[in-house]
């Protein structure tokens, strides 16, 4: 299947995207990783976003969409493909349905996490990091055994500088800004299904499952 996985900071995408890459049995792909690895092999589009990236400035629309070309071009995504992250905007979504048709491999589902504000804002302000190993807690979700000290290494537990709620509220201020258009974009064409991330992982996971199966 070719899937788009579209949410909000906090909305659980990490976890999801790797259930549903190993449950397709389709990569898992992200734009970063794709433009890491042309930069780092050197490559002609690599060559050009490397310029870019060194000066500050965004890497262009058509640098990134054709090394999404390229990597659609691979034998692991024959069968299909999860995007997640791209696109942002809809003129990459425009760009990307413009590749995928003249491929003759149209998408198939577009699936929105959808998670209220408040939700959100309690999962990312809770988060707590090690200074020491880096391993990640959580006060609600995860908490150490003993409050702000990390349970493999004793470490103090910090809070990052954007995971304040200011900062939080801020970013999905920005995502709703970049990303409200685009899911207009794949709800006028029918593509967009949403689905309910609160709870328990696996109960997500099951809500995605049932989608997909539905698909077939």
């Amino acid at each position: 299947m070719r899937i788009i996985l579209l949410g909000p900071p906090g909305a659980g995408k990490g976890t999801q995207a790797v259930h549903i890459a190993e449950s397709q049995a389709i990569p898992h792909i992200s734009t970063g990783d794709i433009l890491r690895a042309n930069v780092k092999a050197g490559t002609e589009l690599g060559a050009k976003a490397k310029t870019y990236m060194d000066a500050g400035d965004l890497v262009p629309d058509e640098v990134i969409i054709g090394m999404v070309a390229d990597r659609l071009d691979e034998d692991d995504a024959e069968n299909g493909f999860l995007f997640d992250g791209f696109p942002r905007t809809v003129p990459q979504a425009e760009s990307l349905e413009t590749l995928l048709n003249d491929r003759d491999a149209p998408l198939d589902v577009v699936l929105r996490l959808a998670v209220p504000q408040d939700e959100v804002v309690r999962r990312l302000t809770g988060r707590r990091t090690c200074q020491q190993c880096g391993r990640i807690f959580h006060t609600v979700f995860d908490p150490p055994a003993t409050e702000g000290r990390c349970d493999d290494c004793e470490g103090e537990l910090t809070q990052r500088d954007d995971d304040t709620e200011d900062v939080v509220l801020n970013r999905l201020e920005v995502y709703r800004a970049q990303t409200e258009p685009l899911e207009n974009f794949y709800w006028e064409r029918g593509l967009l299904r949403d689905v309910e991330a609160v709870g328990e992982v696996d109960r997500v996971k099951d809500r995605i499952d049932t989608i997909l199966t539905d698909l077939r």
